[in-house]
């Protein structure tokens, strides 16, 4: 097995365990949502500390359900690893193309 390919599992490894951990070990088992999102826990503290708080400005799309916001934030991290795919596969061909062409120059005879 190569080095980039260990490096590669145990990456894969350490983003299952992340993954996994916190529903095996019970964290947040005490909590209505246990895994909410941190802007339903500021807002849950914020009304704690502060019951009359008033947001200073509201959002400019709310969406009608849960399932739908979720959704639309999948959608959003999909379109961001897949520029962030795009950008590192392009260096990545980028750089193996220079590699080819100096090796192409290397090996071509001396009166091309």
């Amino acid at each position: 097995m190569s080095r980039n390919a260990k490096i590669n599992a145990l990456l894969l490894l350490a983003v299952a365990a992340l993954a996994v951990l916190p529903l095996v070990l019970g964290l947040g088992d005490h909590k209505e949502e246990p895994f909410a999102g941190a802007d339903a826990e500021a807002e849950t503290a914020i009304t704690e500390i502060e019951p009359d708080y008033e947001p200073w400005f509201s959002p400019l799309y709310e969406p009608p359900s849960g399932e739908i916001e979720s959704a639309l934030f999948a959608v959003q991290a999909a379109i961001g690893a897949g520029v962030l795919a795009y950008y590192f596969g392009l260096r990545r061909g980028r750089r193996q193309g220079e590699a080819r062409a100096v090796e192409a120059l290397r090996d071509a005879p001396a009166g091309d």
